[in-house]
Parts: structure tokens; sequence; C-alpha cells
């Protein structure tokens, strides 16, 4: 006799309701499984991410490290060439300096992925190497002596060209465009980028006129090619800022370094822990930064910039080598000075605007 089965009497609908569990339970599992799976997917990614990153610093501060050794060995070699060969020593100093500005330029390169930490480390040695070539110059080219001299001669002289060093021995420019997000081709348009949260580590503006630009939070480096008549507000930046054409702007910036080639007519509003430099600028006048919104004291402070420096009124001009102050820049005058800027007001009316002078 066969044995009846455990669900023999059981109503249909009871059936019916232990699959419908059966499926919901499978489903369950089905789900747990590729939760767990998409988990393991991410967190593989991430450390494959982080591997990158580190063989990606790893790199640059071999490079770094390897380009610092080079710069000290030809410093400490400037005083064997003023004993056996100081007529040398102009040109000697001059490779040094482009071998710094090569060095500064690999950190700008590379600053979008580089910890914050590595960034204010090689800005530091940077600025160190720059204290230490100063310092040999001043004392192994001794400024020459005054003598008394006919007319003839001091006219002569006087209508000399000032002795200038070539751009092409100690210039930060002539950089690449990253491939980095930016604004790029606008004409009048607002552009605002809000930068906290991100992980963007450079930004462009590039052949922009008319437009006003906002970008709130940090990033390691910012890129400015062909803007004219733009109004720039931007949060901190911890690695460099380099500015390459631009007319009849305004800019609000706090970086550790600003580099600003071909600039005509432009207001610079700067926290910098360095002095900016600028180079073939001319009706240029600066002031300090002036730029307000929520939590930029906690972005500053991430950058490094939590103190004012004052450098922003030290500008020096590559292209001006005389002792007296170059006449292609000036301090802004108070008077004239838009004061606090808040994000909230940018564009509501003229308290940011400024009649350009000679445009």
């Amino acid at each position: 006799m066969e044995e009846d089965s455990p669900h023999t009497n059981l109503p249909t609908k009871t059936l019916d309701l232990d699959a419908d569990l059966q499926k919901k339970h499978q489903a369950m599992l089905e789900r747990l499984s590729n939760r767990h799976q998409a988990r393991l997917d991410t967190s593989l990614a991430r450390r494959s991410d982080s591997a990158n990153s580190s063989e990606s610093t790893s790199s640059f501060l071999s490079r770094f490290s390897a380009s610092k050794q080079s710069i000290d060995s030809q410093l400490a070699n400037s005083r064997l060439i003023a004993t056996s060969d100081p007529s040398r020593l102009r040109s000697h100093f001059a490779n040094i300096s482009s071998s710094i500005s090569d060095l500064e330029k690999l950190v700008a390169e590379n600053s979008y992925f580089l910890p914050s930490y590595e960034v204010r480390s090689s800005l530091k040695t940077i600025s160190d190497l720059k204290q230490n070539l100063e310092i040999l110059n001043s004392e192994l080219i001794p400024k020459k002596k005054f003598s008394f001299k006919n007319k003839a001669t001091a006219k002569k002289e006087l209508s000399k060209e000032p002795e200038r060093i070539k751009p092409d021995t100690v210039s930060v420019f002539n950089f690449k465009l990253p491939n980095s997000p930016g604004f790029r081709n606008k004409i009048n348009e607002t552009l605002v980028k809000k930068l906290r949260g991100t992980e963007i580590g450079e930004f462009t503006l590039s052949d922009l006129e008319s437009c006003e630009v906002r970008l709130i939070g940090c990033c390691n480096a910012v890129f400015v090619n062909r803007l004219k008549n733009c109004k720039v507000y931007m949060g901190p930046v911890i690695g460099s800022i380099l500015i390459e054409e631009v007319e009849g702007c305004v800019f609000v910036l706090a970086s550790h370094q600003i580099r600003i080639h071909l600039a005509k007519s432009c207001d610079f509003y700067l926290r910098v822990r360095s002095r900016p430099i600028i180079e073939d600028s001319n009706v240029v006048r600066f002031a300090p930064y002036c730029l307000d919104y929520e939590g930029i004291e906690m972005d500053l402070e991430k950058a490094g910039l939590s103190e004012e420096t004052g450098n922003w009124g030290s500008v020096d001009d590559f292209k001006w080598l005389r002792a007296v102050q170059s006449p292609n820049w000036c301090v802004l005058p108070e008077n004239e000075r838009v004061g606090k800027v808040r994000t909230e007001d940018i564009g509501s009316k003229s308290e940011v605007s400024r009649a350009v002078p000679g445009l």
C-alpha cells in the first residue's frame, strides 16, 4: 500500500502559498548574493584605484627627488664656478632658475592626484631652492659700484635696454592646457561650479569672453588661458594657478603659487603663499583676497591658506630687473577696491564691476 504524501490532505490554497514563499525566499537569496558581489566588485575597484594613485604618487616623488638633487648639485657647484670662471655665473644661475621652474611645472601638472600634504611639501622645497639661489646670486654677483662717468658715456648707456633674462631660460609659462574639467568657449555667461565633495584635481578656464565664473571649494591646480572682460571668483587652490593671455578681467584668487603671463588691464585680489610672478604684463593691479562664502574658512585651512601672508603686494616682474618699482603693476588703491565679495551677492548688482583702464 502506498503511503500518503504529507501534503495530500492540504488545501490547494496552502500549497500555492508554500510555493510563493519558496519563490520569494529564492529571490531574496539572489538579491543578497548580487548585492554581496557588487560590494566585492566595488571594493576591488577601490583597491585598484588606490594602488594606481599610490603608484602615480611614488613615480612623481621619484622624479621630484631626482630633480631636486640635480638642482642641489648645481647650487653646490656655484662657488667653484665663481672661483674658476666667474664669467659663467650668470648663465649658470639662469640654468638653475630654469630647472626650478621645470620643477614647479612638474608639481602643477601632477597636483590633481597628489595628496595635499605632498603638494605643500613640494612647494616648500621649491621655495627653499629659490631662496638659496637668490642668496648665492647676491653673494657671488655683487652689484656694480657707483662711479662718475662723462656725459657721452652716460648718454650712451641710458639709451640701452635694461638687461633682461631671456624668457626661455626662466619662464614657467608656455604650459600645455590639460584635458581636465573646466569651462571653455563661452561668451556672456554665468558659470558656476561647486568643487567641494568632488574628486576634481585640476580645473581649466579657456577662451571665455564677458563671463562671470564662480568656483566654490578646493582643487589642486587651475589653468587660465585667453580670457577677456571676465570676472573670476575662486575658492582656495592647494597648488598652483597659471594664467596666460587675459585682458580687462577681475580675478579673486587664493593659491600657493600664482603665475601671470601676458595680462593687460586686469585687477588681481590675491592670497598667496609665495610672491606672485608676472611676465610680459602691464596695467595690472593687486589687492588682498576678498571672497567669502559659507565654508570658506574650512577650505582655506585645507589648502594651507588660512593666514594672510601679505605677498599679494610683493609682485615679481620677470621682465623688470631694475632695483626700482616695476611700472607694469601697482597696488590697487583702497577707494577703488570692491570690498568683501560674497557669492550670494555676485552678479546681483554692479558692486564688483569696474572701469578697466585703457578699455
